[in-house]
């Protein structure tokens, strides 16, 4: 892991400013700034402990669950509970941002690729 705070850890640390759609002590959701469908959140741990979503089912299935959880709460509210849920592992997967997250994606989805 970089010494350096990733761009999520800047967002749960109120440095960088998002738009929160959800939050707990655990997780955080906000609109992603590039969106690729109608609905496009992100949903990210507030720890930076795990870089991929391998590394997080490993080291703490709990908080996986929990994040899946959010992610389906906010696919509830704003998308009739009708969604994609993606995970980019690597940087050839599409992942710019090597803290865990996932992508909340509803309605009509974009072409291109799901990069973050």
């Amino acid at each position: 892991m970089s010494s350096t705070p990733s761009i999520f850890t800047k967002i749960v640390a109120r440095e960088v400013p998002a738009t929160i759609v959800a939050e707990d002590d655990r997780v955080i959701a906000f609109e992603d700034i590039a969106p690729q469908a109608p609905v496009h959140v992100l949903v990210v741990p507030k720890t930076e402990a795990y870089a991929t979503v391998t590394e997080l089912a490993a080291g703490d299935p709990d908080l996986l669950a929990h994040l899946v959880a959010t992610a389906q709460r906010i696919a509830d509210e704003r998308a009739g509970g009708q969604y994609r849920l993606v995970f980019n592992t690597g940087e050839r997967a599409g992942q710019t941002v090597f803290h865990v997250h996932a992508h909340v994606l509803a309605g009509d989805l974009q072409e291109g690729t799901l990069a973050s």
